[in-house]
């Protein structure tokens, strides 16, 4: 796993020439007959990524996103009114039989589907319309990081040029070096804060949430730790009972508007005398300086990554076999 976290400067750095072509042909289609609406369609990892993808969608195009719930297709059998819309299928392995039920039936209906994978000879990419490869090469360990980040960077390169914004371009331009920067980040605090916990609770908003998400499964994955992830807005109605000294909580500051919000919850927890530690430039857990919100919020992630492998050390867990889990899940 630390090898292939390593290795994810170099990927991101690569897709700017591989889907230089790919994004502006796929851009062009979507300008050219805009849907109203977008539907994603994954699971695990790469349902944070569709997370990821619904910001900056609803952000910079302004066209509602939703999540499909597979089952209406693969166990349900029933078909929805997709026509002329987007259906973004997400998948590492592109193998998943819910998935490809689902994206069958939405392309049946009328959608145009794309299918986001890792694998171009995977029976997800018969089934779509079209395909986006993230590009990562073969991840071994069985917990997605290097897939996720590049998959996260997929979704940035598709809004940029859909959006034709020159300002996510060129943020993407300096997303590999600063990935790099990010990997070498000492987050040895909340290594300590979390190896004697049995649980915990993650916070993003905005552009963070999905990173939110994403490190909450990966605690569970790795450390057989119960993370479970929330919204800054959504601690707030109900959640923050749990807060205490002995409940950890790893916030993901975001760099634009939604950072408000956010501090403003944080003060207030660490009024309450919570262990709040916040992924921030000068936090407990230090970040890189401010540059674009979605580009920093990508880079929180590979910072978190370098941690999980420290933590999984001083616990003394194996994170490229976690217990129960395969590296391609199938469900129907």
């Amino acid at each position: 796993m630390a090898r292939e976290i390593a290795s994810v400067p170099d990927i991101v750095a690569r897709q700017e020439v591989s889907l230089a072509g790919p994004m502006v042909e796929l851009a062009s289609r979507l300008k050219k007959s805009p849907p109203q609406l977008v539907v994603t369609c994954a699971r695990g990892s790469s349902a944070h990524a569709a997370d990821f993808a619904k910001h900056l969608i609803e952000l910079y195009l302004g066209i509602p996103v939703a999540a499909a719930a597979p089952s209406i297709a693969s166990v349900y059998g029933r078909s929805l009114q997709l026509r002329g819309q987007l259906v973004l299928v997400v998948s590492q392995s592109g193998a998943s039989d819910d998935l490809i039920a689902f994206v069958g039936s939405a392309r049946r209906a009328g959608a145009f589907t794309v299918a986001i994978t890792n694998d171009e000879t995977a029976p997800l990419v018969g089934a779509c319309e079209w395909t986006v490869p993230i590009g990562a090469g073969r991840e071994h360990s069985i917990p997605a990081t290097k897939t996720f980040v590049a998959t996260l960077a997929v979704m940035l390169r598709l809004t940029a040029a859909w959006a034709d914004s020159a300002l996510l371009e060129h943020a993407l331009r300096r997303l590999p070096r600063r990935l790099a920067d990010a990997s070498a980040l000492d987050w040895s605090d909340g290594v300590n804060a979390i190896a004697d916990t049995n649980g915990l609770a993650t916070i993003g908003r905005g552009p963070t949430l999905a990173i939110a998400r994403e490190a909450a499964l990966k605690l569970k994955e790795t450390c057989n730790l119960h993370a479970e992830a929330f919204s800054g807005a959504e601690f707030l109605h109900g959640p923050i009972a749990l807060a205490s000294g002995r409940y950890p909580l790893l916030m993901f500051m975001p760099t634009d508007a939604a950072s408000l919000g956010m501090r403003e919850l944080f003060v207030r927890l660490e009024r309450m005398g919570t262990d709040a530690l916040c992924a921030e430039p000068g936090g407990r857990l230090p970040s890189l300086d401010p540059e674009q919100p979605d580009t920093d919020a990508v880079c929180l992630i590979q910072a978190f990554y370098g941690m999980l492998v420290r933590l999984t050390e001083r616990l003394g867990i194996d994170p490229d076999r976690p217990r129960h889990l395969a590296k391609i899940t199938r469900t129907t």
